[in-house]
Protein backbone atom coordinates (compact mmCIF):
# COMPACT_ATOMS: atom_id res chain seq x y z
CA UNK A 1 0.00 0.00 0.00
CA UNK A 2 1.15 3.59 -0.59
CA UNK A 3 1.68 6.48 1.72
CA UNK A 4 -1.14 7.94 -0.99
CA UNK A 5 -3.47 5.28 -0.12
CA UNK A 6 -2.94 5.42 3.55
CA UNK A 7 -3.74 8.98 3.53
CA UNK A 8 -6.93 8.92 1.39
CA UNK A 9 -7.96 5.45 3.43
CA UNK A 10 -8.46 7.51 5.98
CA UNK A 11 -10.24 10.76 4.67
CA UNK A 12 -14.50 10.14 5.16
CA UNK A 13 -15.03 10.32 1.38
CA UNK A 14 -12.20 10.73 -0.40
CA UNK A 15 -14.07 12.63 -3.58
CA UNK A 16 -13.14 12.61 -7.65
CA UNK A 17 -12.48 16.45 -7.47
CA UNK A 18 -10.38 16.42 -4.23
CA UNK A 19 -8.39 13.23 -5.85
CA UNK A 20 -8.09 15.10 -8.84
CA UNK A 21 -6.85 18.22 -7.05
CA UNK A 22 -4.45 16.42 -5.09
CA UNK A 23 -2.93 14.53 -7.99
CA UNK A 24 -2.87 17.46 -10.63
CA UNK A 25 -0.45 19.02 -7.96
CA UNK A 26 1.72 16.09 -7.31
CA UNK A 27 5.64 16.25 -9.00
CA UNK A 28 9.15 15.15 -7.49
CA UNK A 29 10.03 16.41 -4.07
CA UNK A 30 12.29 19.45 -5.17
CA UNK A 31 11.78 21.41 -1.77
CA UNK A 32 14.95 21.00 0.17
CA UNK A 33 12.86 18.80 2.79
CA UNK A 34 12.42 15.35 3.17
CA UNK A 35 13.81 13.99 -0.21
CA UNK A 36 15.04 11.26 0.65
CA UNK A 37 12.26 9.92 2.71
CA UNK A 38 9.54 11.67 0.39
CA UNK A 39 10.40 11.44 -3.26
CA UNK A 40 7.04 13.12 -4.33
CA UNK A 41 5.31 16.21 -2.65
CA UNK A 42 1.45 17.68 -3.51
CA UNK A 43 1.24 21.33 -3.38
CA UNK A 44 -2.13 22.34 -2.32
CA UNK A 45 -1.92 26.30 -1.09
CA UNK A 46 0.89 26.65 1.84
CA UNK A 47 0.20 22.41 2.48
CA UNK A 48 2.83 20.42 1.50
CA UNK A 49 1.79 16.47 1.20
CA UNK A 50 5.13 14.27 1.47
CA UNK A 51 4.58 10.75 -0.69
CA UNK A 52 5.86 7.56 -0.12
CA UNK A 53 4.96 4.79 -2.22
CA UNK A 54 6.39 1.44 -2.74
CA UNK A 55 6.73 1.77 -6.45
CA UNK A 56 5.11 5.10 -8.50
CA UNK A 57 2.85 7.48 -7.23
CA UNK A 58 0.76 7.29 -10.43
CA UNK A 59 -1.66 3.99 -10.71
CA UNK A 60 -3.45 3.69 -13.69
CA UNK A 61 -6.54 1.65 -12.88
CA UNK A 62 -8.91 1.07 -15.81
CA UNK A 63 -9.15 1.77 -19.52
CA UNK A 64 -12.15 4.25 -20.91
CA UNK A 65 -13.92 3.53 -24.06
CA UNK A 66 -12.89 5.49 -27.46
CA UNK A 67 -15.63 7.76 -26.71
CA UNK A 68 -12.54 10.38 -26.39
CA UNK A 69 -12.38 12.00 -30.54
CA UNK A 70 -11.44 8.35 -31.12
CA UNK A 71 -8.62 7.63 -28.50
CA UNK A 72 -8.57 5.13 -25.75
CA UNK A 73 -7.33 6.65 -22.91
CA UNK A 74 -5.84 5.15 -19.47
CA UNK A 75 -7.39 6.56 -16.04
CA UNK A 76 -5.41 7.00 -13.07
CA UNK A 77 -5.57 7.05 -9.18
CA UNK A 78 -9.63 7.14 -9.37
CA UNK A 79 -10.20 10.09 -11.44
CA UNK A 80 -12.29 8.42 -13.45
CA UNK A 81 -12.33 10.88 -17.11
CA UNK A 82 -10.77 13.65 -15.21
CA UNK A 83 -6.96 11.75 -14.56
CA UNK A 84 -6.30 10.72 -17.71
CA UNK A 85 -3.81 9.73 -19.90
CA UNK A 86 -3.81 8.70 -23.75
CA UNK A 87 -3.57 4.65 -23.85
CA UNK A 88 -0.21 4.29 -25.93
CA UNK A 89 -0.26 0.20 -26.44
CA UNK A 90 3.47 0.64 -28.18
CA UNK A 91 5.17 2.07 -25.09
CA UNK A 92 3.64 -0.38 -22.30
CA UNK A 93 6.84 -1.98 -20.41
CA UNK A 94 6.47 -5.39 -18.73
CA UNK A 95 8.72 -6.85 -16.60
CA UNK A 96 8.57 -10.60 -16.72
CA UNK A 97 10.57 -11.31 -13.14
CA UNK A 98 6.78 -9.40 -11.58
CA UNK A 99 4.76 -8.84 -13.85
CA UNK A 100 4.41 -5.58 -13.59
CA UNK A 101 3.28 -3.23 -16.27
CA UNK A 102 4.27 0.45 -16.73
CA UNK A 103 2.68 3.41 -18.92
CA UNK A 104 3.92 6.63 -19.36
CA UNK A 105 2.24 9.16 -17.21
CA UNK A 106 2.95 12.79 -16.59
CA UNK A 107 6.58 14.15 -16.57
CA UNK A 108 5.95 16.16 -13.19
CA UNK A 109 5.26 12.78 -11.62
CA UNK A 110 8.27 11.14 -13.29
CA UNK A 111 7.17 10.26 -16.70
CA UNK A 112 5.95 6.58 -15.95
CA UNK A 113 3.03 4.90 -13.61
CA UNK A 114 2.05 1.16 -12.58
CA UNK A 115 -0.91 -0.10 -14.14
CA UNK A 116 -2.70 -1.94 -11.41
CA UNK A 117 -2.33 -5.06 -11.06
CA UNK A 118 -6.07 -6.17 -11.99
CA UNK A 119 -5.76 -4.38 -14.96
CA UNK A 120 -2.11 -5.72 -15.93
CA UNK A 121 -3.76 -9.52 -16.30
CA UNK A 122 -6.36 -8.44 -18.42
CA UNK A 123 -3.42 -6.71 -21.16
CA UNK A 124 -0.90 -9.57 -20.20
CA UNK A 125 -2.67 -11.73 -22.40
CA UNK A 126 -1.51 -9.29 -25.61
CA UNK A 127 1.75 -9.41 -25.04
CA UNK A 128 4.00 -11.49 -27.47
CA UNK A 129 7.10 -12.41 -27.38
CA UNK A 130 9.50 -12.96 -29.74
CA UNK A 131 11.54 -16.10 -28.12
CA UNK A 132 8.25 -17.53 -27.41
CA UNK A 133 10.10 -17.77 -23.76
CA UNK A 134 7.81 -15.48 -21.49
CA UNK A 135 10.73 -14.67 -19.39
CA UNK A 136 12.39 -11.99 -21.54
CA UNK A 137 10.27 -8.52 -22.10
CA UNK A 138 7.88 -8.86 -24.47
CA UNK A 139 8.38 -7.57 -28.15
CA UNK A 140 4.71 -6.74 -29.67
CA UNK A 141 1.29 -5.57 -28.04
CA UNK A 142 -1.94 -7.01 -29.64
CA UNK A 143 -4.77 -3.79 -28.82
CA UNK A 144 -7.86 -3.26 -30.58
CA UNK A 145 -6.19 -5.37 -34.32
CA UNK A 146 -3.26 -4.02 -34.43
CA UNK A 147 0.25 -4.89 -33.61
CA UNK A 148 2.47 -2.63 -31.61
CA UNK A 149 6.11 -2.84 -31.93
CA UNK A 150 6.99 -2.03 -28.26
CA UNK A 151 9.45 0.42 -27.70
CA UNK A 152 10.74 -0.34 -23.98
CA UNK A 153 11.42 3.80 -23.66
CA UNK A 154 10.17 3.66 -20.28
CA UNK A 155 12.73 0.87 -18.98
CA UNK A 156 15.74 3.97 -18.78
CA UNK A 157 13.41 5.87 -16.26
CA UNK A 158 13.00 2.54 -14.14
CA UNK A 159 16.20 1.13 -13.57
Amino acid sequence: RTAVEVSIFFLPRPDKQFLVFFFKHLRRNETGRYQDDFPYVSLCGHERNFIRCDDRPIVFTHLLPEEHGGRTLLSYCGGGDKLTVTFEAEKLVMFPENGRVYHPAPAQCGGVGLVKSSLAFELSACFEYSSGSKDSHPTHFLWAGQRYALTNELIRLLV
